[in-house]
């Protein structure tokens, strides 16, 4: 797991050249990378959201595509479209945005449904149909979305199909006093981002996810984690809770975690620190809860302190 290890810290030290004090914020994008998930980064503008999108991109040398999602956006603009071309007297492909290897889909929300829709077959399959034809997409694919909370006049509530197929939704928050007095100083005369390498090669991604698979998850952490999601379906303030892809999320997130820390086996503290952003945004809390003034995050702590920890060796 050192390879891991190695190779996250490269990546997470050079993003924090341009998203300054936010370290477990980018550790968090680089374990979606690690378990082949997406990322959705839910926080107001100018925090970085999109700053944190391309700088992942730069430092894995990976292709990037932006789309800017507005009203009226149609599915076409995103996976492409097929055109008649008179030289060959045939149909052919012009790739949208998606078939990126990082992609953005920036104010997510602001699109319909139905174009919201475009991105489901991506996200799950890892393919694009256009006009009865399969596309896939590249071995490192990886959605991050973003959206802002406060903000809802011209935007649509994602559906909670969509919203299951995001691995994590995390935000990213102010910074500190002194990240932000850096964060002037550090763009004076030129943005950090513009001098940006790469460190990693895709090679290098598509080398850590396979060995990710083999990091070890002891019976008793399994069982852990999956009555941390059933309870979360028990709750009495919860209406509907985490699905069996919430499972497979902690799982996941629990093997990339230790192998960032470099070990080669899970523990329940590994679990613990990504429930919040891969449980919350699968739960949908009872009328009730929001009278209280409850949220996923209140929801998900009483689901913690109530579920017994394991005892033992994790390691076997």
């Amino acid at each position: 797991m050192k390879n891991i290890k190695t190779f996250s810290e490269k990546i997470v030290a050079n993003i924090s050249r341009v998203i300054i004090g936010k370290r477990e914020t980018i550790e968090q994008a680089v374990v979606c990378l690690l378990c082949q998930g997406h990322l959705l980064i839910e926080d107001i503008p100018g925090v970085g959201k999109t700053m944190l999108a391309r700088s992942l991109a730069r430092s894995l040398e990976a292709s990037f595509g932006r789309i800017q999602f507005t009203p009226d956006m149609l599915p076409s603009d995103i996976t492409g479209v097929s055109i008649y071309n008179q030289a060959t007297k045939d149909f052919e492909f012009r790739a949208g945005p998606v078939m990126a290897e990082i992609v953005l889909a920036d104010e997510i929300n602001r699109a319909t449904p139905k174009t919201q829709s475009a991105l489901l077959e991506a996200m799950q399959e890892r393919t694009v149909t256009v006009d009865g034809i399969t596309h896939p997409l590249p071995e490192v694919f990886m959605v991050i979305a973003t959206q802002n909370p406060i903000e809802h006049e011209g935007t649509f509530r994602l559906p909670e199909a969509q919203l299951d197929r995001f691995l994590m939704r995390i935000p990213i928050g102010y910074p500190l006093l002194k990240d932000e007095i850096d964060i002037l100083d550090g763009q004076q005369f030129l943005h950090p981002i513009d001098e940006l390498k790469p460190v990693v090669t895709v090679k290098d991604v598509l080398e850590a996810q396979h060995t990710l698979r083999s990091v070890h998850i002891a019976p008793p952490v399994k069982r852990y984690i999956v009555e941390l999601v059933q309870r979360t379906r028990a709750h009495e303030d919860v209406y509907l809770g985490a699905s069996p892809r919430g499972s497979l999320g902690l799982f996941r997130a629990g093997q990339a975690i230790a192998a960032i820390q470099g070990r080669d086996y899970v523990t329940p503290d590994d679990i613990k620190s990504v429930a919040d952003p891969i449980l919350g945004h699968r739960m949908i809390l009872a009328p009730g809860a929001r009278l209280q003034d409850l949220n996923e995050e209140s929801v998900l702590e009483d689901v913690l302190e109530n579920t017994p920890i394991p005892k033992g060796d994790y390691s076997e």
